[in-house]
């Protein structure tokens, strides 16, 4: 079998060009007679990597000087209660966003330090929207306020940056960071797993403004304390040495195959377009997101009219190379993750099946198309 067009929301495909530098360095790297994974993090070579990595990631993302850059283990769900043990340290609350199942669970892992109030959610509707909100909805005394960027289950994310005044805004961009440009400095905390855009699933990103490092609780554990990664430059333990070695190729990958973070934003604008453009005109798919605005690049989740045809969808979709579209049980259907790694060409191709499909299956709707 031959490369699929994989829509996973995650772990997700990545560039194959990356894949192909990665295999072909696999038993040794640039002449040191090692692999990645087998190399000591503590020697020249993998010091180089680590570090031309956060280089390129700054340049990238164009994180500002007053910003440290961590490479950290734990998935995202660890960020749930770094968070708190780090920020939530003055008056002892924070103000959080809830709009999905990861913004739900970060909530809750943070109210067991302090205490924590929902803003605003979106469950009343099944999170299929982003609440809208002013800065006035935001306490001026808590600690930061927590929103979740892309919400990978339901489709939905921010359009727009809340403005929190100046509590800090802290946000989990695991599943849209590197999709379009970001004012890292609105933000005082940003954290992402790498396993949607970046790398493979075992590192995680944390960008954080260094005042409010140094701060954390006493009963915060070392590894959780954020002070200790800064200082030990993300080296305090071994860190996920091969995932961070193929996050360096991605940012290669942005910067000089795709042109940079703005001509990756033209990229994934140009394939959102592309699957809601098929979905809004269709009469057999139905996106599950109604506003616009609230839809997001990376993930469309959809229905059918015929339900009962959801199974037959998916058995002559993988036939044809279309692999992961079963939508999250929460919501039903199907979902399409269209992150930075998948081409153009896969999602034009899997709008030319869906629409041959609804053609054969309801041709009493299709008369007009």
């Amino acid at each position: 079998m031959g490369r699929v067009f994989n829509f996973s929301a995650g772990p997700s495909q990545l560039p194959e060009s990356v894949l192909k530098i990665a295999a072909s360095e696999m038993l040794d790297y640039h002449g040191c007679g090692q692999s990645i994974m087998e190399m000591s993090h503590r020697s020249k070579v993998y010091d180089d990597i680590i570090k031309e990595c956060e280089s390129l990631l700054r340049t990238v993302m164009q994180i500002p000087d007053n910003y440290k850059v961590l490479f950290l283990q734990g998935g995202a769900s660890s960020q749930f209660a770094m968070v708190p043990m780090n920020l939530m340290t003055k008056n002892g609350k924070a103000d959080y966003v809830l709009t999905g199942v990861w913004a739900k669970k970060a909530y809750k892992e943070a109210s067991r330090y302090g205490k924590c109030r929902v803003v605003a959610s979106s469950e009343d509707q099944n999170f299929n929207y982003i609440p809208k909100l002013k800065k006035e909805d935001f306490d001026p005394e808590a600690d930061y306020v927590h929103i979740c960027m892309n919400n990978t289950i339901y489709g939905t994310w921010y359009n727009e940056i809340p403005d929190t005044g100046d509590v800090p805004l802290v946000a989990d961009v695991s599943s849209c960071i590197l999709s379009r440009p970001i004012d890292v400095s609105k933000f005082g905390v940003l954290y992402a797993g790498a396993q949607k855009n970046m790398a493979p699933a075992g590192v995680t990103v944390v960008i954080i403004r260094e005042d409010l490092v140094g701060h954390a609780m006493d009963i915060t554990p070392t590894m959780f304390n954020y002070q200790t990664h800064v200082d030990a430059k993300s080296m305090f333990n071994t860190p996920p040495c091969y995932c961070i070695y193929i996050m360096k190729l991605v940012l290669e990958w942005i910067q000089n195959e795709v042109g940079g973070i703005k001509k990756m934003e033209t990229r994934n604008m140009k394939k959102q377009k592309v699957m809601y453009d098929f979905l809004n005109d269709s009469p057999f798919f139905n996106p599950t997101v109604p506003a616009k605005e609230d839809r997001s690049w990376m993930n469309a989740p959809f229905t059918m009219v015929k339900p009962e045809l959801e199974e037959q969808f998916l058995k002559e979709a993988e036939y044809y190379g279309f692999y992961n579209l079963k939508g999250h049980r929460s919501v039903g259907g199907f979902r399409a993750s269209i992150y930075n790694a998948m081409p153009i060409e896969g999602v034009e191709e899997l709008v030319f099946f869906m629409d041959e499909f609804q053609r054969r299956n309801a041709p009493e709707l299709c008369q007009d198309l």
